[in-house]
């Protein structure tokens, strides 16, 4: 008893500490195709689940391209079309009173490795287009985005190819996704053999039931896409796994 007692009180001054909760990785549709909710939907969801902060990580990726298009979009087509669930989900959050911050998961014409950046604009969204013919080598290469926080997704999740790790500065460990066995356990040992200090968590959520599986607890809630990237760089966080668990990076 006495051992829970002291469980429970180091959860709770964890929570009281780091008192604000963002979720780092979810999905609106249209615009990931594989996404059941609507941009005002999923922000509703997160409302209900008491969530401070909310982090539109739609796909950007290579195959879109063209497939969701007549014809080859220029950046400025693609990325106003990548924005507007963006804009849905913020317009409904201004009003109710959740923080709705940029993002993006990529994905490079190279192989089918996801990728989650933080740290952006329009601008740079427009950038990182042209970049997606090509790898994550040369997104590591170019001067341009060389302050654009970059995480691996799903590292160990099927069909996911190596990287040199010196090309990414972080790592999902915590991909929570129900429907996918993305071997977290594998993933925080790699992690930590391979020095990763910017570690993180998200629900990745597509479907009913997937909401608020993780979140990121931290001393100050993030403004926008910035804030969280400064957040993560610090590594000053907590992880909250099924609205329970509190786990440390």
């Amino acid at each position: 008893m006495d051992l829970e007692k002291n469980s429970e009180h180091i959860k709770n001054s964890l929570k009281e500490i780091y008192k604000y909760r963002t979720e780092l990785h979810a999905h609106t549709s249209p615009i990931s195709s594989c996404a059941d909710f609507s941009p005002e939907d999923v922000v509703e969801k997160y409302v209900e689940a008491a969530y401070d902060a909310l982090t539109i990580t739609n796909h950007f990726s290579y195959p879109y391209r063209a497939s969701r298009f007549e014809k080859e979009p220029t950046a400025s087509e693609f990325v106003n079309w990548y924005m507007s669930d963006f804009y849905k989900a913020y317009e409904v959050g201004e009003k109710i009173g959740i923080k709705i911050i940029l993002g993006a998961e990529i994905r490079f014409a190279e192989n089918e490795n996801d990728y989650l950046i933080y740290g952006i604009n329009e601008e740079i969204l427009k950038e990182i287009y042209e970049i997606l013919p090509y790898g994550v080598a040369d997104f590591k290469a170019s001067e341009t985005l060389k302050d654009v926080l970059i995480v691996q997704a799903h590292r160990f999740r099927n069909r996911m190819e190596y990287i040199d790790p010196s090309y990414v500065d972080g790592i999902e460990t915590f991909n929570m996704h129900s429907g996918h066995n993305s071997r977290v356990a594998m993933t925080v040992k790699f992690a930590k053999e391979n020095n990763f200090k910017i570690v993180t968590a998200g629900s990745d959520f597509h479907h009913e039931g997937g909401e608020g599986m993780a979140a990121l607890r931290t001393k100050e809630l993030p403004q926008n896409s910035y804030e969280l990237e400064a957040v993560l760089r610090s590594c000053d966080y907590v992880f909250e796994i099924g609205e329970n668990s509190i786990v440390l990076p």
